[in-house]
């Protein structure tokens, strides 16, 4: 590992705490220090995890009981989009996997084609925010997905990086002292000096560490439109929603995050339109009552040029910021950090050059996977008409003109690394939620499909329709209240 013996993390938000535990269950004999200041706590604002979470909790070995009870999560299927089209439609991976020949998904051809509900794109229990008894065992979550109350999450990985002998230091760091050959030689913190052979910079939006090394912010918004947020926290409800909703609204979209007791909300909105305040009394409007707003952010949607520089890796916020929409922060940070977990023994120049290459291009993938959202056939604002109208980047135009007569492959995303977070499934959905395919072109590459598989199509579909309806099933929130309990029995 290049003698490397000692790792500094600066920053002791969710980024931090996955680049800590996820290096530290690769290298254990690898001394990492965290290096956190309790003044200046944590952004808090995303609560919601990507299917990615499961792999990282696998890694780390952290029981999906054990997320329930003591972060007051909830379980989430996808991601529910209400009003951005004529017809709702839900973003899940959660159901079964789609029967396929070669990379086609014929499952997805026949509803498609037939122009089929968007719930049939899903299982129906995700939808009614059911949980059935059958999905249930010890090793194994009903979902792959949660929703976390920020603040015990971070407790929670405090109390796991500490089990596992990563050392928690408060301080706050001033200052960066950098080497004759280019690489951090200390790091200057108000209580004392820190030195490792290798840094992690999850230092938000200041960028402490990697800023010093030259690192250029490269913004999207060309593309990304989005410049401001207010969040607000709301009470408890009867049911949890088995996915986060995503409401369009009059200049951007808002969302609802449901855990144990509560719910985190928020109002992501283009500046250029409306105020905060403007946009609080659209929310109150909408939820025919008054709210307390906890935050106000304006952000600069964008990524850093390299995000590996030397002896120093950003990772988190201080790396990329793109507007919340398909919670890619926790999923990217994950992400980032398996991919450094490979690059980091002996890495060179070269290395690290392939490294930026690969993060570049998972940033690139969700910028544009992002962009696709807002290109729905809504013109009740102005807003929307303009950001319906955006010159899109070539990367994601030429997606869509490959798509306009067929359906995506998993070879239209060879040429970027296996870490990027959206592929095939998720553009599927996401285009047939938005209307986007031509009908017409997909019924006639369905039907060049073998007799035989259309058969198996039209079984799925109809398992679809008569789900399970004699199955033990919970509803979300029972479920929930008895894991938390400890009366839930498998």
């Amino acid at each position: 590992m290049n003698n490397l013996k000692t790792l500094a993390v600066v920053g002791g938000g969710t980024a931090g705490f996955v680049a800590a535990l996820i290096l530290k269950s690769r290298f254990p004999d690898l001394t990492i220090n965290l290096i956190r200041s309790k003044k200046i706590g944590i952004i808090g604002v995303g609560e919601g995890s990507t299917e990615h979470f499961a792999e990282f909790m696998k890694c780390v070995g952290i029981d999906w009981k054990t997320i329930i009870t003591e972060c007051d999560a909830t379980f989430k299927s996808g991601i529910m989009f209400k009003g951005w089209n004529t017809e709702d439609f839900l973003h899940s991976l959660s159901a079964d996997k789609r029967p396929t020949i070669g990379q086609y998904s014929f499952l997805y051809g026949k509803i498609i084609s037939e122009n089929l509900p968007n719930r049939m794109m899903n299982s129906h229990y995700a939808w009614e925010n059911q949980i059935y008894a059958h999905n249930i065992n010890e090793d194994t979550a009903p979902f792959n997905q949660y929703h976390f109350n920020t603040n015990k999450l971070n407790d929670f990985l405090t109390k796991i990086a500490i089990s596992k002998d990563i050392t928690i230091i408060d301080d706050e760091i001033l200052d960066v002292t950098i080497a004759d050959d280019g690489n951090i030689n200390s790091l200057i913190g108000e209580l004392g000096t820190y030195n490792a052979d290798f840094y992690i910079d999850s230092t938000g939006f200041k960028k402490i560490l990697i800023s010093k090394l030259g690192a250029k912010w490269q913004s999207y918004k060309e593309y990304l439109k989005m410049k401001s947020a207010i969040v607000f926290p709301l009470g408890d409800t009867e049911e949890y929603n088995l996915w986060t909703l995503s409401q369009a609204m009059d200049y951007g979209w808002m969302f609802k995050i449901p855990v144990w007791g509560r719910s985190g909300n928020g109002y992501i909105f283009d500046s250029d339109y409306i105020t905060a305040n403007q946009a609080k009394t659209e929310v109150e409007n909408l939820l025919g009552h008054d709210v307390e707003i906890g935050k106000h952010l304006s952000f600069d949607p964008g990524a850093l040029d390299r995000v590996w520089i030397k002896n120093c890796c950003a990772i988190g916020l201080s790396a990329s910021f793109v507007e919340p929409l398909e919670a890619s922060s926790i999923g990217t940070s994950i992400q980032q950090t398996f991919l450094l977990m490979h690059r980091l023994p002996n890495y060179t120049e070269n290395t690290i050059k392939k490294y930026n290459k690969d993060v570049g291009d998972i940033l690139l993938n969700i910028r544009d996977y992002i962009l696709l959202h807002y290109l729905t056939n809504k013109d009740n604002t102005q807003f929307w008409i303009d950001a319906a109208n955006i010159t899109l980047p070539d990367s994601l135009q030429e997606k869509l003109e490959l798509w306009k007569n067929n359906l995506p492959i998993e070879d239209d995303f060879n040429d970027v690394t296996q870490y990027t977070l959206f592929k095939t499934g998720n553009f599927i959905q996401l285009l047939y939620g938005l209307k986007l395919f031509d009908i017409e072109k997909i019924k006639e590459e369905y039907n060049t499909v073998d007799t035989s598989l259309k058969k198996i199509a039209d079984f799925r579909v109809d398992g679809i329709l008569n789900y399970e309806k004699n199955t033990l099933k919970f509803g979300h929130k029972k479920f929930i209240q008895l894991c938390r309990q400890n009366k839930l029995l498998l």
